[in-house]
C-alpha cells in the first residue's frame, strides 16, 4: 500500500474527451442492456431493484457468474472485481457453497425455526470475532439496525454517534451525515442532515457525527453531550472506511476510540459489513486487533443469499437474552442461507484462502501503484485483504471532508467506463473499490492492472 501522492497536472479537455469516447464505446457494447432496461423502468422505478444500481443512460444487466467472472446479458464476458457490491469474496457458484444449497433445498427452504446449522454458523463466529452470542437477520441494515437498538436499551439512552460521511444501510437513524452534505463544517459540530428525502430531522437529530481518524474530537463531542444530558448509546463505525474507497485508521486511532468508549460507557459497534469475512477470517476485529462490543455482519456472511448477524459480549447481549429486545425476523437463520454460511466459513473462506486474498491484493496494489509513478498519476493505491482502489486524489484522504475536497470524480468515473469497455466488471462510482474472490488468479489481477495501464497512457499522451 502507498499513500505517495504525484504531482502531475491532469488536462480536463482530455478527461471529457476519453470520457465522452468511452461511454459511447460501452452504449454500444450494450444493447441488450438497453433493450432490458426499457421493459424494467416500466415495472421497476429506475429500471432497477434499488437505487445503488441506477446508471445513465442504462444499467448493465447481468446473466450469471462462475468463479472470478461474470456474463452480462450482450454476452460480454468480464472478470469480476464488483463482486455483488463486496458480497463475493467466495466466488460465483462455488461448489461447496452449491452442493450445500442442493442438499438442503430438498430438505425445505424454511420454517421460521432453529436448525443445526445456525447453531454451527455461530459457534466459528464467535470463534473468529472474540464475541460469544450471535443473532441473524437477513441485511447489512438490519444488522445495524438491531445493533443500534440493543445498545439503547442496554444503555436506557436514545442519542447515537457515528463517523462523518460513513454509511451503515438505509434505516433512519444511520441515513445520516452521509453523502453530498458541506465538508467545510467544524469537526467538533458536524450538522446531522438526513441523506436523502423521508428521514425526519427529529430522528436525524438523534444521530450525531464525528470525523474519522480524530480520537480526540470524538471525546470532545462525548463530553459535550454528556453536557448536554444528551450521553450517547453507542458509536457505530466502520474500523476501516470502506465507502470512500479505502480509508485505513492512522495508527492508534482504533485503540484510543476503544480507550475512550469504555471509560465513558458508550458501547462500541464495528460494522463489518464490508470489512467482515473480506479482510481477515475475523475481519478488522482480528486485522486490526481491537475488540468491539459489538460487531454487525452481512454480505460475505452468506455466500451469495441474503444475509446478516448480530455479534456482542454477553453483557451486551443479555436485553436480547431477556426479551427487553425483541430482535426478531422471519428469515432470521432461514435454513438454506445457514447452509450456505456454513459452508462458506468452513470449508471455502479458510486460512488458505486469506493467504491467496492478500498475496494477490498485495500484487493488484503494486501494480497500480506502478503505473500511477510511472506517469505520474495524481492518486495511490491502497487496501486490505481482498478490498482496495486506487484513490484519485492530490492529497492523502484520511477522513469524509479530504475525500470531498482532493478526490478527483472524473477520473474515477473514466477508470470505471475503461473498466467496463476492456472486460472489467467493477464497482460503479467515485466511492467504491474492488473487491476479490479466491476464484480471482493473477491472471486476473494483472489483466485490472493492464487496463489500468492503458487509462494512464491515453490520458497522458
Amino acid at each position: 500500500m502507498s499513500t505517495e501522492v504525484a504531482a502531475t497536472q491532469i488536462d480536463r479537455e482530455r478527461v471529457k474527451e476519453l470520457t465522452e469516447r468511452e461511454s459511447k464505446r460501452l452504449d454500444e457494447q450494450t444493447q441488450g442492456s438497453k433493450q432490458m432496461f426499457e421493459r424494467a423502468r416500466n415495472v421497476l422505478p429506475g429500471g432497477v431493484p434499488s437505487s445503488y444500481q441506477v446508471r445513465e443512460p442504462w444499467p448493465l444487466y447481468l446473466e450469471r457468474g462462475e468463479g472470478a467472472a461474470v456474463w452480462d446479458v450482450d454476452g460480454r464476458r468480464l472478470w469480476d472485481f464488483h463482486n455483488g457490491f463486496g458480497s463475493m469474496p467466495q466466488g460465483h457458484a462455488h461448489p461447496a457453497i452449491v452442493k450445500a444449497i442442493e442438499e438442503r433445498v430438498g430438505l425445505g427452504t424454511h420454517f421460521a425455526a432453529p436448525t443445526e446449522d445456525g447453531i454451527e454458523v455461530a459457534e466459528e463466529l464467535a470463534r473468529r470475532f472474540g464475541l460469544p452470542k450471535w443473532r441473524y437477520n437477513n441485511s447489512g441494515s438490519e444488522a445495524t439496525m438491531d445493533a443500534i437498538r440493543i445498545a439503547r436499551a442496554l444503555t436506557g439512552r436514545d442519542t447515537i454517534l457515528k463517523i462523518f460521511g460513513s454509511y451503515h444501510g438505509h434505516h433512519d437513524a444511520v441515513m445520516v451525515a452521509v453523502g453530498d452534505v458541506d465538508t467545510m463544517v467544524d469537526p467538533d459540530n458536524i450538522p446531522s442532515t438526513p441523506y436523502g428525502g423521508g428521514v425526519p430531522q427529529a430522528v436525524a437529530d438523534l444521530t450525531v457525527a464525528v470525523p474519522f481518524n480524530d480520537a480526540g474530537a470524538l471525546e470532545r463531542r462525548i463530553e459535550r453531550l454528556e453536557a448536554e444530558a444528551r450521553k450517547p448509546a453507542c458509536l457505530i463505525m466502520e474500523a476501516a472506511l470502506m465507502n470512500i474507497g479505502v480509508v485505513m485508521p492512522e495508527d492508534g486511532y482504533l485503540e484510543a476510540v476503544r480507550d475512550i468508549t469504555k471509560r465513558h460507557e458508550v458501547v462500541l459497534i464495528f460494522d463489518e459489513v464490508k470489512t467482515g469475512l473480506a479482510i481477515a477470517a475475523g475481519g478488522a476485529t482480528e486485522r486490526f486487533g481491537v475488540q468491539p462490543d459489538m460487531v454487525t455482519l452481512a454480505k460475505t456472511l452468506g455466500g451469495g443469499l441474503p444475509s446478516g448477524a448480530i455479534g456482542g459480549t454477553d453483557e451486551v447481549m443479555s436485553v436480547v437474552e431477556a426479551g427487553t429486545v425483541y430482535q426478531v425476523g422471519t428469515f432470521n437463520g432461514n435454513p438454506l442461507t445457514m447452509a450456505a454460511a456454513k459452508a462458506s466459513l468452513l470449508e471455502v473462506l479458510t486460512p488458505g484462502a486469506y493467504e491467496h486474498l492478500d498475496r494477490l491484493n498485495e500484487r493488484l496494489l503494486a501494480g497500480c501503484q506502478a503505473v500511477i509513478d510511472r506517469h505520474g498519476l495524481p492518486g495511490y493505491s491502497v487496501g486490505i485483504g481482498s478490498k482496495g482502489c486506487v484513490t484519485f486524489a492530490d492529497e492523502k484522504v484520511t477522513d469524509f471532508a479530504t475525500f470531498k475536497k482532493h478526490q478527483d470524480a472524473d477520473l474515477a468515473e473514466l477508470a470505471w467506463l475503461y473498466n467496463l469497455n476492456r472486460g472489467i466488471f467493477m464497482t460503479p462510482g467515485r466511492e467504491e473499490e474492488w473487491t476479490l474472490s479466491i476464484a480471482h488468479t493473477d491472471e486476473a489481477a494483472d489483466a485490472y492492472v493492464a487496463v489500468f495501464e492503458e487509462l494512464a497512457q491515453d490520458l497522458t499522451a
